[in-house]
């Protein structure tokens, strides 16, 4: 069923109120009402006051659901037109025409065409990490801990100790340092020299 409201000698050029007139055709009403209130156009307002008038004709005097009602249509049409007058250099008279014009909005029920929003809206999909498993994979993870049998103490099996590596020694002869030869050597030496001197005395006693 159609139902329409009607606002004559509105003080807008047809031209701007067609521009969101465009915009609003077949929309549900709270759909229409809630965009005209963020469009940043004046002539918004006068439609929605004009959608307002509709939606309510059709809600008081036809008992219709107002949740269920479509903007069919939104025609504008323009209406008389007040001349004025700037006057300019010369004498001369710039013309200033200051329009108007009519809207007509007609609403109609549709039962089942709007579609409500549920309570709660899904949520958009989180951006991961690359070490992070994807969705997928952690849906497979989780049907497979899931088919798993239930495992208990005794069935688990204790891994055994791994041997503990050992160094291998290396085998080469450890060689003396040299400056232990060279102590060896002073000491023979200063030996000799003790004998050689005691070996003198005894042949000068002997002479």
């Amino acid at each position: 069923m159609e139902v329409q409201a009607k606002a004559k000698w509105v003080r807008t050029s047809p031209r701007k109120v067609r521009l969101v007139a465009r915009t609003l055709r077949n929309l549900p009403v709270s759909e229409a009402l809630v965009a005209c209130s963020f469009m940043p156009k004046a002539a918004a307002r006068d439609v929605a006051k004009v959608i307002r008038s509709a939606q309510a004709n059709a809600e008081n005097n036809f008992n219709l659901v107002k949740d269920d009602l479509v903007i069919k249509d939104i025609r504008v049409e323009p209406g008389p037109m007040l001349k004025r007058g700037q006057p300019r250099a010369m004498g001369r008279l710039f013309s200033i025409f200051k329009r108007t014009s009519h809207i007509t909005a007609i609403v109609e029920d549709r039962p089942g065409v709007v579609r409500r929003r549920t309570a709660a809206l899904p949520r958009a999909p989180q951006p991961t990490s690359r070490s992070a498993p994807t969705p997928a994979a952690a849906a497979a993870a989780r049907a497979g801990a899931a088919l798993q049998p239930a495992t208990t103490e005794s069935d688990e099996t204790v891994a055994p100790a791994r041997p503990k590596k050992v160094k291998a020694e290396s085998k080469a002869p450890v060689s003396k340092p040299p400056a232990e030869g060279k102590k060896t050597e002073a000491k023979k030496t200063q030996a000799k020299k003790k004998d050689d001197g005691k070996k003198d005395t005894k042949e000068k006693k002997s002479k």
